[in-house]
This record gives C-alpha cells, sequence and structure tokens, in this order.
C-alpha cells in the first residue's frame, strides 16, 4: 500500500474570505486535519464546509501525535496540517511532521496561500527584492544579540515576528544595535479589522507603542542598512555559526547562512565556519 499524502494547507490571517478554493477543496477530501489550535480550525472548516477529524498538533504536542499522523499517512489515509495563521512551518509548527512524512515516502504537496511576511513587506514599501526573515527572536543571551547585529549589517529588508508585549523592547534593543534612526515598520493585526502599518524610525516606533501598548499578530520590519558597512561581531559570527552546525547544517550550508545574515563574503563566512 502507498503512503498518503500529506498537504501543508497555508489558512487566513485573519480574513477568512482569503482562504482559497483549493485549500477549501483539500480540506473536504481529507479524512484528517492536523491543526495547531483545534477550536480555530473548527471555525475553520465550518466556512469551508468541511468535517474531517481534527486532532491537534502544535509545537508542544507529545511525540505520540505525531507518530499517530505518520502511521495514518503510512497506511495510505490523507492528512492536512493547519496553522492557527499563515503557512505551516514558517515560524509555525510542521516542519518536523513534513520532514518525517518525506523520510517514511508520503507526497507532501504545497496549496499555498496567506503569509504574513509576504503581506506585510508588500505595504511596507521597503525593498523585498532580498530579504531576510529571522521569525521570533531569542529572548536573551549570545545569540539574540548575534541576531540583532545581523539585523544591523543586513544590507536589506529583514522581516521579524514579536509577541505585542515584548515589542518595545525588540525596538529600544534593534535601535541600539542598528541606531534609533534607522528606518522600520509594525505591521499589526494584518487583514483583520483593527490592520494597521506604522512607518517610522526605530525610536519613534518605540515611543509610540510604549504609549500605546499593541495586541494582536505583530510582524517588525527593518530597513537594510545604507553607507558604511557595519562592523561585524566576529565572535557573534561564531556564536552562530556553532548553532547551525549543531543544528546538523554542513560548513558549506553554514558559511552560505552567515554570509547572508552578517552580510559577509562567503569566503570570509568559510573562514569562520573552518577554523571552528
Amino acid at each position: 500500500m502507498s503512503a498518503g499524502t500529506l498537504y501543508v494547507v497555508a489558512t487566513p490571517l485573519g480574513n477568512l474570505g482569503d482562504l482559497s478554493d483549493r485549500a477549501k477543496q483539500v480540506l473536504r477530501a481529507v479524512p484528517t486535519v492536523a491543526a495547531e489550535d483545534t477550536r480555530r480550525a473548527r471555525v475553520l472548516l465550518q466556512h469551508a464546509g468541511a468535517r474531517p477529524r481534527v486532532l491537534s498538533y502544535h509545537a508542544h504536542s507529545p511525540e505520540r501525535r505525531l507518530d499517530s499522523l505518520l502511521e495514518l499517512l503510512s497506511g495510505g489515509d490523507d492528512v492536512a496540517v493547519i496553522t492557527d495563521a499563515g503557512t505551516p512551518a514558517v515560524s509555525d509548527p510542521g516542519s518536523e511532521l513534513v520532514r518525517r512524512a518525506r523520510e517514511l515516502g508520503a507526497a507532501v504537496i504545497a496549496v499555498p496561500g496567506p503569509s504574513a511576511v509576504a503581506a506585510a513587506l508588500s505595504i511596507s514599501g521597503f525593498s523585498a527584492d532580498r530579504y531576510t526573515f529571522l521569525g521570533f527572536l531569542p529572548r536573551k543571551g549570545r545569540d539574540r544579540r548575534s541576531l540583532l547585529e545581523n539585523v544591523a549589517a543586513a544590507p536589506w529588508t529583514t522581516v521579524l515576528f514579536e509577541a505585542p508585549p515584548r515589542l518595545v523592547k525588540l525596538l529600544e534593543d534593534l535601535g541600539k544595535v542598528c541606531g534609533g534612526e534607522r528606518e522600520a515598520a509594525v505591521a499589526r493585526e494584518l487583514t483583520k479589522v483593527h490592520e494597521e502599518l506604522n512607518a517610522g524610525t526605530l525610536d519613534e516606533l518605540a515611543v509610540y507603542y510604549e504609549e500605546n501598548p499593541p495586541r494582536g499578530e505583530v510582524t517588525v520590519l527593518i530597513a537594510g542598512h545604507r553607507g558604511q558597512p557595519v562592523e561585524v561581531d566576529e565572535e557573534a559570527v561564531r556564536v552562530r555559526a556553532r548553532t547551525l552546525l549543531d543544528e546538523g547544517l554542513s560548513r558549506r550550508d553554514t558559511a552560505g547562512r552567515l554570509a547572508e545574515e552578517f552580510a559577509l563574503p562567503r569566503r570570509e563566512a568559510y573562514r569562520i565556519v573552518t577554523e571552528l
């Protein structure tokens, strides 16, 4: 018996009208949906006219839930994975399920659609020919410092996610390494009733959100560095390199990521990696 198909289905950021016809068809057809939040999923499935079995699958799900989804796929059943909003596996659960599904021989098919990253870039006015997406930064420590310096050095737009209570701290930390005059934008509640994009300098935005605490989903965009190259802390590069190597990346791939994230010449990035 051949394995089933895993559908990676993008769902609306907030406006249910953004659910594609193809996504509706898939959700109506599959017998099982793995959902980050089953309550939100049931609202979406009702809108789509779909009645699959819904299983909870999120970042803190026990290993047995992943195993049960893989058993369904190996038995020939199709499964769709959805998250609260946007595209699974992009700063959301899904990547481990996708990897393991491929290992057992299941087909993995993307059903693309809404993305907070693309939506925020499209209305920011910042260049999106090249950009770096870093998701949620670590809350503290050397890895956070390393990535903040990464943002400061990048010659292209950087996109971050942040929880509303931590937004002001993030803007302040960015201002310290990038300079408070660096252009930035905060996109909030995209596609929802209270959608907002607020652009200004990092200092201006920090003051604004200190006085007006944000709510809802937050996406932060930082304009690329212009002018003389920002001096990169080589120790921060080494810390990031060790992290990537520990995650299983090859030296070549690690050097490529370092070159992109720190705006380093690839040869210099590879030198740092090989000296570890």
